[in-house]
């Protein structure tokens, strides 16, 4: 028995010994199976996260330039119309038959020019007939005067009576007072015949006749809507120019105009919508009395002269005062200042080369460029090229560059 239980014993602890290993080796493949999970979810954040891995921003490269320093004068541009300083409506005094029109539609008429003819035959007649009265008239005149005479002859005899001369006077002042009648009523008649012949009262531009020939038209004296209008005619030269000022452009015009004494405040500079340059002079000849409370404008009108009848009314042109006293101010590209809600900023580059925004204030363009009055320095290093991939607080490469002058016409 104990040689049994000795064998049994032995081969009890030789199949334990047998089974031991295999759980010893799948323990070692879950440890290396679980450290490859964890270094597959924490080895990218650790690479992530290495010095040597890390993006370095790299600075950008912008052009600066300092603003450019200018004693300019002060002036302001609006946008204005032309208008006719004269403009009348040709309309017929008299009735009749439209018998003549004496231009082509749209041209150029002189003073004095003869427009249209209404038919003057009944006119004519009229005035004969009249012309006839007065010498009948005068005739009766001139027997009331011999009458008068010799009755004061024979009074002066003793002849007479003194009833018979005041008879003939009172015949004598009858008649001088139909005489005075008559006269006036071929006056009268002469005035409509005269008016059958319609002149342009100046020279300038008339538009389209109304009236064909061969038509009727009414007149009266009185004109109004019950008169035919037969044109319209229009003076070139020479020609307003209206426009609207601000109430600021008003106070700075004003104090210009005090200060001058009206010597250079009242002298603009014309140009065309197809103009760059300004190339015509006008005078200021009217400024309204009040502003307008709906607008906060004021009018104002220009006189310009129109020498070439080239100007027409109605067309827009663009209007600018000068005001004389200079004021030195900087100059920058426009593309350099940004807008910041109601504000404008400019972007500029310190020492340590780091961009800074400015708070500025601007003015209108002078040269090609923008007026800068205030919030920065002629020594700052203003922001021209490479704005877009700039920010403040952020690092540049600087690369100097000069701003250029351009023309300073067409500029306000």
């Amino acid at each position: 028995m104990d040689t049994k239980s000795s064998e049994t014993s032995s081969q009890s602890t030789h199949g334990q010994d047998q089974t031991k290993p295999p759980v010893k080796l799948w323990g070692g493949l879950g440890a290396l199976v679980l450290l490859a999970g964890v270094v597959a979810i924490i080895g990218p954040r650790l690479l992530r996260n290495s010095p040597v891995n890390a993006a370095t921003p790299v600075p950008a490269a912008v052009t600066v330039s300092m603003p450019l320093q200018k004693d300019i004068h002060g002036r302001f541009q609006l946008l204005g119309q032309f208008s006719a300083v004269d403009r009348v409506e040709l309309r017929a005094q008299v009735g009749g038959t439209l018998t003549y029109i004496g231009f082509k539609d749209g041209e150029i008429v002189r003073k004095g020019a003869l427009l249209f003819i209404i038919d003057p035959t009944p006119y004519q007649i009229r005035v004969d007939q009249d012309t006839a009265q007065v010498a009948n008239t005068r005739a009766r005149l001139e027997l009331a005067t011999q009458e008068l005479t010799r009755a004061q002859t024979l009074q002066k005899t003793d002849a007479g009576s003194v009833e018979n001369v005041e008879q003939r006077l009172g015949e004598q002042r009858s008649a001088q007072a139909a005489l005075d009648e008559a006269e006036a009523l071929v006056r009268d008649a002469k005035f409509d015949l005269d008016h059958t012949h319609i002149y342009t009262p100046f020279t300038g531009r008339i538009g389209t006749h109304l009236v064909s020939i061969g038509n009727l038209v009414s007149g009266n004296r009185g004109g109004g809507n019950a008169t035919t209008l037969l044109a319209v005619v229009v003076s070139l030269d020479p020609i307003y120019l209206n426009f609207d000022m601000s109430e600021a452009d008003y106070l700075a015009f004003q104090r210009e105009r005090t200060s001058q004494k009206a010597a250079l405040a009242n002298k603009v500079e014309v140009s065309l919508g197809d103009e760059e340059r300004f190339t015509r002079q006008g005078t200021l000849n009217f400024v309204d009395n009040t502003l307008d409370r709906s607008s906060g404008t004021i009018h104002t009108r220009a006189t310009i002269p129109n020498r070439d009848l080239f100007l027409t009314p109605g067309a827009f042109g663009r209007v600018r005062i000068n005001l004389s006293t200079p004021r030195q101010v900087l100059l920058v590209p426009d593309a350099s200042v940004a807008a910041d809600q109601t504000d404008r900023v400019v972007l500029v580059v310190g020492p340590d080369d780091v961009v800074k925004a400015k708070k500025v204030e601007i003015g209108g363009l002078r040269y090609g460029l923008r007026v800068i009055y205030s919030g920065l320095n002629p020594s700052d290093r203003v922001i021209v090229g490479g704005t877009p991939t700039a920010a403040p607080g952020t690092k540049t490469l600087p690369q100097d560059e000069p701003i250029v002058l351009g023309s300073d016409e067409g500029q306000n």
